[in-house]
């Protein structure tokens, strides 16, 4: 059971070919980044140490593929760094360009989709796209930690199965509630996105229609935002990247 439970992050971590160390490792109240010499990523910060580390030593110094193992970590502040540092191996120019990897227009996860008639889930506390909440026929945002309008993320086993498209948060990978939310909506079109989500082929196999991430490319811009806690999103300090695999009919898109 725990295997097919993990299989994703087994697929994400088999990729994984660098053994470069990592030559910085921080986080603020938001963030944690994870960088080689050749690559920067980041991830949510996710609070949670109850469990004890897997690397109590830190991870700056640790190659790049043993410290992305820290995914699998039950210690969340852990597993953030993990999913740093499997960022700063995929989320690279140089990758994408070879993947074909495509640039939104609008920047934005839903990019060239139209929303007239859906029903929506959210599972993040996130706007939206523009257009969504006019065009869509419901909309619900399921949150761990609900705002006002929110609902709790429990009510994710009732409301997901009844969407026709799913938007999901990345730092989900983090907390591992990932696996669990892609059961609840094989037969919506599902994305993942975020500065946190890692641009890997192989998470296509899963179940997610697109890919939603980002290119760190103000490499020390973006360290100082992650050390110093700097309020608001970090997306203008790189560029936004979409994969998509091909979508089913009724979903009118661009990429």
């Amino acid at each position: 059971m725990q295997s097919r439970y993990f299989s994703i992050y087994e697929a994400l971590l088999s990729g994984l070919d660098s053994q470069a160390p990592l030559v910085s490792a921080l986080s603020g109240e938001q963030w944690c980044l994870a960088a080689t010499e050749s690559g920067t990523g980041i991830a949510m910060h996710t609070p949670g140490s109850s469990i004890a580390p897997m690397f109590s030593s830190g991870f700056q110094g640790l190659p790049l593929k043993a410290a992305s193992a820290a995914l699998m970590s039950w210690n969340m502040e852990e597993a953030s760094f993990g999913l740093a540092a499997v960022n700063a191996f995929y989320n690279t120019p140089e990758r994408l360009s070879v993947l074909g990897a495509a640039l939104p227009e609008d920047g934005h996860y839903g990019d060239g989709m139209d929303f007239t008639g859906m029903t929506v889930g959210i599972v993040g506390h996130m706007r939206g796209p523009r257009g969504l909440r006019e065009q869509a026929k419901a909309v619900y945002v399921l949150e761990r930690s609900p705002k006002p309008g929110d609902y709790p993320d429990t009510a994710c086993d009732y409301i997901l199965p009844k969407c026709d498209l799913v938007i999901i948060t990345g730092s989900s990978l983090i907390n591992k509630s990932l696996p669990h939310l892609l059961e609840l909506c094989r037969d919506a079109y599902t994305i993942l996105t975020g500065p946190s989500v890692p641009l890997c082929p192989a998470l296509l196999d899963f179940g997610i229609d697109r890919l939603a991430g980002l290119v760190v490319t103000e490499r020390e811009a973006m360290a100082r935002h992650v050390r110093d806690s700097v309020p608001g999103s970090p997306h203008h300090l790189g560029r936004p990247f979409l994969l998509s695999r091909q979508n089913p009919a009724g979903f009118k898109t661009i990429i």
